[in-house]
């Protein structure tokens, strides 16, 4: 018998916008521990996403991390000797730390000055359904349905 299951930690809401789902990003975000700096990266990049669209940027980001959220995606299961890519479900935690992932990890490949312009640059681009995050999204859907033959193999 496995141990009970680890606790949810539950997170404060951030100061500003008063929502869980900013902490959780910038949690992310954050390198070794400097959670001031991450705050400051992601309120920079707010700003930023808000001179260039003229729009509410809190709202695109929140839109941006939408579009992103992959509903399936393949996981592997060896079965007599061969491995299988079975697309499952994501849970709904799972989507939400996937999309944050990629949108900072993408944010980061980009051409730029500092993080909170590329991390604009990446969330504006996600919003309109555009940019590599949001193809990774695509990519992650496209191997799960190429891989729909294999459903009956889900645990």
């Amino acid at each position: 018998m496995r141990k009970s299951k680890a606790k949810k930690i539950e997170r404060l809401p951030d100061p500003k916008f008063n929502d869980v789902n900013v902490t959780r990003f910038v949690n992310t975000l954050m390198i070794q521990g400097k959670k001031t700096i991450a705050y400051n990266i992601f309120y920079d990049t707010i700003d930023r996403i808000a001179d260039t669209t003229k729009e509410d940027g809190f709202a695109i980001w929140r839109k941006a991390l939408d579009n992103l959220t992959p509903s399936v995606e393949v996981r592997s299961r060896r079965i007599g000797g061969a491995t299988f890519q079975i697309p499952t479900e994501v849970r709904p935690d799972r989507r939400i730390s996937l999309s944050m992932k990629w949108l900072i990890q993408y944010a980061a490949d980009r051409k730029g000055k500092s993080m909170a312009e590329k991390l604009a640059a990446e969330t504006i681009a996600a919003s309109k359904g555009e940019g590599a995050a949001f193809k990774k999204k695509e990519d992650t859907h496209k191997m799960a349905e190429a891989n729909k033959a294999f459903a009956h193999f889900k645990v």
